[in-house]
């Protein structure tokens, strides 16, 4: 009986971890080299020099001023590469 509680039990944390979501926030700072109006994607280029390509969504805070921004220096905040937010740094 104990086997079986604990079997079910690690089971139970092991599918809850599953589902949960990593969170995980990258911060992108640098200057915007592009933005795609067609394909809502922007290019950022870190201070490193490398490029970063992430996708504005819909619920992508401060996408509608994202054309503006082209040359300037941005910080784009996203998860799985897709923007939670895009604003002039």
């Amino acid at each position: 009986m104990k086997k079986a509680l604990a079997l079910i039990a690690v089971s139970t944390l092991a599918l809850g971890s599953a589902y949960a979501g990593c969170g995980k926030v990258v911060t992108n700072e640098g200057k915007l080299k592009s933005f795609d109006s067609a394909t809502k994607k922007v290019v950022v280029e870190g201070k490193d020099g490398k490029a970063a390509t992430i996708t504005l969504t819909p619920s992508t805070k401060g996408a509608e001023e994202a054309e503006k921004l082209v040359g300037k220096n941005v910080k784009v905040d996203s998860e799985h590469g897709k923007a939670t937010s895009i604003a002039k740094a």
